[in-house]
């Protein structure tokens, strides 16, 4: 058996002015939060989650692919970046998915079942195989004090 582990990254900063769009984590809508900026939907989750499985590929994601489907094709769902990315494991299969969320806002204790079971929905995992924890960073970095959200991700992924 072959283990490989990828890690993924990614923040974005609050778009406070606007109105038409919704704050997505971990394709979850999270009401009464002001949405993050991007061309996507800016699922700061998927996307940390889409960067770590790029770790173990080697393909990356997001970037000029994401930017093709986004900009290009307008698909904004930040869910397609990751199965895009899932298409290139080959004969790995991702185990276990660790997930750590600093930001200020919103307040994530109430939402991480549901962000949970949709990351294992799109990974073909049980919930038990996610692991997500938030803090704010006590408000040492921008994040921490509200002006946006910083994701990490660790994937973990076998082949026989």
């Amino acid at each position: 058996m072959k283990v490989k582990t990828g890690i993924g990254q990614d923040s974005h900063r609050f778009d406070f002015d606007n109105k038409e769009k919704d704050l997505v984590l971990g394709g979850v809508i999270i009401p009464d939060s002001p949405p993050l900026k991007g061309n996507s939907d800016a699922d700061v989750i998927l996307h940390a989650v889409t960067n770590a499985v790029s770790g173990i590929t080697g393909i990356n994601i997001l970037g000029k692919i994401a930017d093709d489907l986004c900009l290009k094709q307008g698909i904004s769902d930040s869910s397609v970046f990751l199965k895009e990315a899932l298409k290139h494991l080959n004969d790995y299969s991702i185990t276990h998915v660790s997930i750590s969320v600093e930001c200020l806002k919103p307040k994530l204790s109430p939402h991480i079942d549901k962000i949970k079971k949709s990351i294992s929905d799109i990974l073909s995992l049980t919930t038990d195989d996610i692991g997500l924890t938030a803090t704010t960073g006590e408000g040492l970095t921008e994040f921490g004090r509200g002006n946006g959200i910083q994701v990490f991700s660790v994937v973990t992924a076998i082949s026989d």
